[in-house]
């Protein structure tokens, strides 16, 4: 017989898409970064993102008063840093300077992007429906920006209790996808 899992350890198996830093700026204008690790892509067209951000996070006050945010895609390099911003809030500390992140200008969003990070999404609330029953914000990409120059580009996963997977070797099957031509590059 195979072995078992508790069922509210399905993210172990379920939660592969990467760890994310999401970036706001509060009305008042202090900007704050934390660690993600629960979300999904929900639709291509519009490019719609589900974030799990509750009352708990420092954050949930910014995204709530602005409706906007930045999903910053952190590479391997950066892995001890990214669990140590999640393991302190930015009520008490300004994690930009703390941790030594670069806040860059966004063009579409005043959250800041994260220079340090391979990519970053621009994000606006599109739908806040399913907030407070489950803490699920739907957010729409407005714009990406992908930092090219970086050299190292392998991202994490988190599996939960500390543990991370890392991007490896990929595979391309893209021959195959026949009845999803039109969502392909």
């Amino acid at each position: 017989m195979p072995d078992t899992l508790p069922a509210e350890k399905a993210y172990r198996i379920l939660e592969s898409g990467p760890v994310l830093l999401v970036s706001t700026r509060a009305a008042d204008g202090s900007a704050n970064v934390m660690t993600l690790g629960f979300h999904m892509m929900m639709l291509h067209d519009p490019p719609l993102v589900g974030v799990i951000l509750g009352p708990w996070d420092h954050s949930h006050r910014a995204l709530s008063e602005t409706g906007e945010c930045v999903l910053a895609v952190p590479t391997v390099d950066l892995a001890e840093k990214v669990v140590d911003i999640g393991n302190c809030s930015g009520s008490t500390l300004d994690k930009f300077a703390h941790f030594g992140l670069t806040p860059l200008p966004a063009e579409m969003v005043h959250a800041p992007l994260v220079g340090e990070c391979w990519a970053n999404l621009e994000c606006r609330v599109a739908d806040e429906d399913w907030v407070r029953r489950y803490d699920l914000w739907v957010l729409q990409v407005q714009r990406i920006w992908i930092d090219t120059s970086r050299e190292e580009t392998r991202l994490i996963h988190h599996q939960g209790d500390g543990r991370f997977s890392v991007d490896g070797d990929a595979i391309d099957l893209g021959e195959r996808m026949v009845k999803w031509r039109d969502l392909m590059d």
